[in-house]
């Protein structure tokens, strides 16, 4: 069985040692690196990424929730983060900066046990609700996605019009049937898109549509039925328009 990948970011040595011996006992969990301040936190968590992020609050360089924002937008994994702190004044903000939970020191060892029971039934879970590759699901089955705080979706195919992917925000976000569109976790692949539905087919490096809705290709636009037919914005590129004209007979 793989491990849960563990990192520990902290500076105080007396609370690292004793978190670090009680994770030791659970063989679920396999503690990669420590470190010791913001700088070295950030060099592991983007070398090792790890399932499960200890990070302490305060330290010497930076705070947690700085280095948090600072590697925001390089996180492109699953990876929960517990605040470890002795300072519960920072747990409004740890909620708002979407942490899994929250660990005060010095802790319970149920404490720690129940953070470690959640984060295996969530993370069971997520494993259970993801598509296997080559498994596509048949039109109008429910499946999963995750957004960019890691909450699951259930969304079906029906109330999907198309993805598109925002460069500047560098994620895919799905657009719904009378729905805000829905931004998806960072790493999301077109690959892994097309995988959840037959009828989810790609036709430009930024747009993926759902072909039960597609009434014409025109001027190299794809156009949708209602109630997707005020959309304007989906251009066909050469490479998929010759791919959906050999799929479809067009």
């Amino acid at each position: 069985m793989d491990r849960y990948k563990v990192i520990i970011v902290d500076d105080d040595d007396v609370a690292l040692e004793n978190l670090s011996f009680e994770l030791g006992k659970d063989a679920r969990f396999s503690l990669e690196k420590v470190a010791k301040n913001g700088k070295q936190g950030k060099k592991v968590i983007l070398k090792t990424r790890p399932d499960l992020l200890f990070l302490d609050v305060e330290m010497p360089d930076i705070t947690g929730m700085e280095l948090l924002q600072e590697i925001r937008d390089d996180i492109s994994w699953n990876m929960k983060v517990v605040f470890y702190t002795a300072y519960d004044k920072y747990m409004i903000q740890a909620i708002r900066e979407s942490a899994f939970d929250y660990l005060l020191k010095p802790f319970e060892e149920q404490e720690l046990k129940d953070i470690l029971a959640r984060f295996v039934e969530q993370a069971e879970a997520g494993q259970k609700a993801t598509l296997p590759m080559g498994m596509p699901l048949r039109s109008g089955q429910t499946f999963i996605v995750f957004t960019p705080t890691n909450d699951m979706r259930a969304l079906r195919s029906a109330e999907v019009g198309f993805f598109r992917y925002s460069s500047d925000r560098r994620q895919w976000e799905v657009v719904l049937n009378g729905q805000p569109p829905l931004a998806l976790r960072r790493g999301m692949t077109a690959e892994q898109i097309t995988q959840y539905s037959p009828c989810f087919v790609q036709i430009h490096q930024s747009y993926i549509i759902n072909i039960d809705y597609l009434m014409i290709i025109k001027d190299s636009k794809c156009l949708l039925y209602p109630p997707f037919d005020k959309i304007t914005e989906l251009l066909v590129s050469r490479k998929y328009k010759k791919e959906l004209q050999d799929r479809y007979c067009l």
